[in-house]
């Protein structure tokens, strides 16, 4: 969902939320139907093509002509290619192309922000599923038979595939191993504290798991160039990178965005777009490709998986000293946005707590295992379940509550992160947190045959009531909104109106997020205009770049109302020249015109018959820095929190977990939309629960093991639990357009550390290890 706020500031206010109920119900459409602007649960446009199944995404394309595409991938993590020979792919009948490295004719590698990626492995693979060769038939069953027809010699090399042996093995790229190394100080490195606690955890490879797997279609053009139809979450980019590799300029790329089938990282990029469209352009047809889950696993980015080591320094009161850290991400193969991720996780490293002294090493490499890139939380969720068990190891050490001890820590508003930057936007950590330790318990269940399935594994799971044991954990954790280190966050939108109807034009893509409803209820609210529809997304419109961290609620939010207020103003200055008064004493309210005075009256459709008005405008938050050579600079625009209070029943014979209940409080800054922003806390929720609990691509030696959706366990309805959103304090930004804050990645950050928490509670076992695997939950030392 996007967050967002109206113009003014006014003081914060804190909303209790009750439990969000079920689809909108007549009466509530009704309710919509008069319901327009900032603050109002408007239904998506879309919710209902999307929910009877007749949206169309990229796998539903067609065109005349078409031909299939299939990708030949590594069944090695690593070795060297001796020979590729595909002459017998290429002759098989209704096969029209075979496409190699020899074939790219422009650069042979591409990546988001370092190109160190091949489009097709040349001499060597790097990892277990990378890309070898494509194929373009006339059929798709023809087009895989083909790719598995080519033939590839390989000379298996040893895969180093354990993060820590990476600093000492030969070079697996030749940009070396070592993606990124930030030695963060902060105070006085030599501080200790009375109390001391040491921790060692570990974060699994979560993967995005997208609804719908990846598909494209690409369409060669007249002029040479090509049109690719895909569900990217960041055209422009894509387009750059993929005109690098075809060896075109840009224009003659144009990349066409398609229905989004779910995104909570980045989608289809480079590495499905160049191989299509190069098969495109050879044969002069229409390509298409739509993955099975399986290649879905093996072809798109993952969660980077960590390991944490952490030393934690406290005085006899409990109130921090120190926090040592050493943070170590698998890259994988790739760098792609790892240095991204490894930033968020050493500028987050202590969690939303002031702290005077910090000794941070944060290192990102290389190594044979899939690549990992963008998820969301990147980088912050690995360093939460870290940081959140060390908080509960020193509460036990001290004999606190565990709650107490957060109290006497948390970050506010003007407090300093651990890399100098005072935090200036809104930090109501402490409210929070209080919020959701005064939210009441939910029962215990009733032992009956009714209630079997409530037990920790269902019904058929074999457990006894008598096993089961209650936890109830808290966490506190924080995300940065929108981009950082210096990343040039702009976008661009254009308002048209033509009579009584407005039109969006930006380049923000729609991922489930929300931001075509967002535009919307803006151009509604600022206009009076009821009929607002927002056009799609290509990249012959101006960038408005990757929808991540908020990033379209705060850039293509701002980019929208400025323009819309630039149209506002056209529409009113004739009218107030015309009463011989400014346009700032006119206000638009209800689909009217009124002054200040209540001399002019008029409706907005009456005031637009026969105008056609437009406006662009750009919006770009103030500018950040990269963090210098001891982790210190303002490196972020803005910063998000929540609390989460998790109630766990565990089964400590046989370590099986149920999650009863997530309660929440989160910092939003102002719900523009507020079931929608319910929806995205929910989600989030859920998702993070999966991390804590079932979600783990395995990989053993580099190689996949069951790529998925049986051994890859994502959290069915039977696993969410009840999420109850106790408050949301909306104390708005000042620096954002609209006040508002991000709200899908924090509840993904915290949720994990939260039921982590609450399985120590029931068990007293040491849980460092994400998912929680069963042999952690046995047992009761308690």
């Amino acid at each position: 969902m996007t967050d967002t706020a109206a113009e003014g500031f006014g003081a914060p206010t804190s909303t209790s939320v009750p439990p969000p109920g079920g689809p909108a119900g007549p009466s509530d459409r009704a309710r919509e139907a008069d319901a327009r602007g900032l603050g109002v649960s408007v239904t998506p446009e879309d919710a209902p093509a999307k929910a009877e199944g007749v949206f169309p995404y990229a796998a539903d394309l067609w065109a005349e002509g078409l031909l299939w595409a299939a990708i030949l991938r590594s069944p090695h993590p690593h070795a060297r290619i001796t020979a590729i020979d595909t002459s017998q792919a290429a002759a098989m009948p209704g096969v029209r192309a075979v496409v190699t490295h020899e074939d790219v004719p422009g650069d042979s590698s591409h990546g988001r922000r370092v190109a160190d990626q091949p489009v097709f492995a040349r001499d060597v693979v790097r990892y277990f599923g990378e890309p070898v060769a494509a194929v373009a038939a006339e059929h798709p069953d023809t087009a895989r038979l083909a790719a598995a027809a080519i033939v590839v010699e390989y000379e298996p090399l040893t895969a180093v595939t354990d993060p820590e042996l990476s600093f000492e093995a030969e070079p697996l790229h030749p940009d070396g191993n070592l993606v990124r190394h930030i030695p963060l100080r902060y105070g006085d490195p030599e501080a200790v504290g009375e109390v001391v606690v040491e921790g060692l955890y570990r974060v699994g490879r979560q993967d995005p798991a997208p609804i719908g797997a990846e598909a494209a279609l690409a369409v060669p053009r007249p002029d040479g160039g090509v049109e690719l139809y895909t569900a990217s979450t960041d055209p422009h980019t894509d387009r750059d990178l993929a005109a690098a590799c075809f060896g075109l300029p840009p224009e003659q790329v144009k990349v066409v965005v398609t229905g989004v089938p779910g995104a909570v990282g980045d989608r289809e990029d480079a590495g499905l777009q160049v191989p299509l469209g190069l098969l495109a352009m050879r044969t002069g047809c229409p390509v298409k490709i739509a993955v099975s889950r399986e290649e879905s696993f093996l072809g798109h980015a993952h969660r980077h998986p960590a390991l944490l080591r952490y030393r934690h320094h406290a005085d006899g009161q409990g109130k921090l000293v120190k926090v040592e850290a050493q943070i170590l991400l698998d890259g994988g193969a790739y760098a792609d946005t790892s240095a991204d991720a490894l930033a968020a996780a050493v500028s987050f490293a202590a969690g939303p707590y002031v702290l005077p002294h910090a000794v941070v090493d944060g290192w990102v490499v290389r190594t044979n295992n899939p690549p990992a890139g963008h998820l969301r939380g990147e980088g912050a969720l690995q360093v939460c379940a870290a940081y959140e068990g060390q908080m509960d190891k020193l509460a036990a050490k001290l004999g606190l509550d565990p709650v107490e001890l957060r109290t006497r820590n948390v970050m506010a508003t003007g407090d300093l992160l651990p890399t100098g930057q005072t935090v200036t936007c809104p930090a109501p950590v402490g409210e929070l947190l209080r919020a959701v330790r005064e939210a009441p318990l939910p029962p215990l269940p009733k032992d009956g045959p009714a209630e079997s399935w409530l037990l920790p594994g269902g019904p058929g799971g074999a457990g006894e009531p008598g096993a089961v044991r209650r936890g109830v954990g808290y966490a506190l954790g924080m995300v940065h909104m929108l981009g950082a280190e210096g990343a040039d966050e702009v976008s661009t939108a254009t308002v048209k109106v033509t009579g009584p109807v407005a039109t969006v034009l930006c380049a923000a893509v729609e991922a489930g997020q929300g931001f075509t409803t967002l535009a919307r209820q803006i151009v509604q609210e600022t206009l009076g205009v009821e009929e607002v529809h927002v056009a799609s997304v290509d990249t012959d419109q101006p960038p408005a770049g990757p929808g991540a961290r908020g990033r379209h609620t705060w850039v293509s939010g701002g980019a929208v109302e400025r323009a819309a207020r630039m149209v506002r103003t056209q529409l009113l200055q004739p009218l107030a020249a015309k009463f011989g008064m400014s346009a700032e004493l006119l206000s638009i309210s209800d689909g009217k015109i009124t002054s200040y005075d209540g001399v002019l009256s008029t409706s907005v459709a009456e005031a637009l018959e026969g105008k056609e008005l437009w406006a662009t405008a750009q919006c770009r938050p103030h500018p950040t820095e990269p963090l210098d050579e001891t982790g210190q600079g303002d490196a972020f625009v803005g910063l998000a929190f929540a609390a989460v209070r998790a109630v766990v029943d565990v089964d400590i014979e046989l370590g099986s977990v149920r999650v009863v209940e997530m309660a929440v409080a989160q910092d939003v800054g102002r719900a523009l939309n507020p079931r929608q922003l319910r929806a995205r806390i929910e989600a989030g929720v859920v998702q993070g629960v999966g991390a804590a609990l079932t979600e783990h691509l395995r990989v053993a030696k580099g190689v996949v093991r069951h790529p998925d959706l049986t051994a890859y366990a994502l959290p069915t309805a039977l696993d969410a639990p009840d999420v109850r959103i106790v408050k949301l304090v909306e104390e708005r930004d000042v620096v954002a357009p609209f006040g508002a804050k991000s709200v899908s990645a924090v509840p993904v950050v915290v949720a994990p550390a939260a039921v982590a928490s609450a399985v120590r509670s029931a068990t007293g076992r040491p849980v460092n290890r994400l998912p929680i695997r069963p042999q952690a939950a046995v047992g009761n030392v308690t």
